[in-house]
């Protein structure tokens, strides 16, 4: 089967953080989280997943580049956005058009865009 990769996208340089979404209205906040657990609740109980996981905001970041003499550490993104990716799922679907079912399910649920590519595959 093969893996694909859905992302949660956030669309503002604002970096969002647990601390912060208790800005949320509370209701709206546990309606959210409810539907997000019952996904993957629904992605466990199909054997579709893998792993699934919040990323802190992209100013926690540290790239790494050890193509040079010596490697560096630079603080920060690699690449400066006004979107980034805030969390993601790693699920297993037998074809593209059932990760795309999954992925609308995740997007009602969290009431956003979802990003869905397949993982490449190691060559035979």
């Amino acid at each position: 089967m093969t893996q694909y990769f859905l992302t949660l996208p956030h669309d503002t340089a604002d970096e969002p953080t647990m601390e912060s979404m208790q800005e949320f209205d509370p209701a709206e906040l546990e309606a959210m989280m409810a539907a997000v657990g019952k996904f993957n609740s629904d992605l466990v109980e199909a054997g579709a997943f893998v792993t699934a996981g919040g990323l802190h905001p992209p100013s926690t970041a540290i790239t790494v580049d050890a193509t040079g003499e010596a490697p560096q550490h630079t603080p920060g993104p690699f690449v400066e956005a006004t979107e980034y990716v805030g969390g993601f799922w790693i699920i297993e679907a037998p074809d593209q058009e059932r990760a795309l079912a999954w992925a609308e399910q995740a997007s009602a649920a969290l009431g956003s865009r979802i990003e869905v590519r397949a993982l490449q595959e190691a060559p035979e």
